[in-house]
């Protein structure tokens, strides 16, 4: 019973760090620049996703779509 409560503590002590060290970011980081973080995060992820997608579809024979598409894309910047 002493081991689970002592892992009760440092369980409710992570927990109390995390909330301590997202508020002081939330103090120093500007929202605006925390949505632009999360933003090109959540892009940085689509970017590995499709890398992923494009050599298992390789892998799996798929050559209905080219290795690497020629051309630019044009992306508008709000």
């Amino acid at each position: 019973m002493d081991d689970l409560e002592r892992r009760l503590d440092m369980m409710e002590d992570r927990q109390s760090a995390l909330e301590r060290s997202r508020a002081m970011v939330n103090a120093v980081v500007p929202a605006e620049t925390r949505r632009h973080m999360r933003a090109a995060w959540r892009e940085n992820l689509l970017a590995v996703r499709s890398l992923l997608d494009a050599w298992i579809d390789r892998f799996d024979g798929d050559d209905s779509k080219p290795a690497v598409e020629e051309g630019r894309e044009s992306i508008p910047i709000d």
